[in-house]
């Protein structure tokens, strides 16, 4: 991990705001989603990108039954179904 030597504090309703420099160098814009992750004491923001539950490839993604599936696994389990 890469320390940036920028701090900031939380304020009382739990945020903390990203530096104009980061969200440039992330392509983060007003309103995108954001994953947060624990990995031990470090707590862990990633842009979020909708990936396909079974092979985490995020291109070419669809919602099926509230579930994110990429069209090729869901091929694989038409195929597998009709068989």
């Amino acid at each position: 991990m890469k320390s940036t030597g920028m701090t900031r504090p939380v304020d009382t309703l739990g945020r903390v705001v990203l530096p104009k420099e980061i969200r440039t160098n992330f392509g983060l814009e007003v309103n995108d989603p954001m994953e947060i992750y624990v990995d031990g004491d470090a707590i862990i923001l990633k842009k979020y990108h909708p990936a396909c539950l079974f092979c985490d490839e995020s291109t070419d993604v669809i919602t099926f039954n509230g579930k994110m599936i990429c069209r090729s696994c869901l091929a694989k389990i038409q195929d597998e179904a009709n068989k």
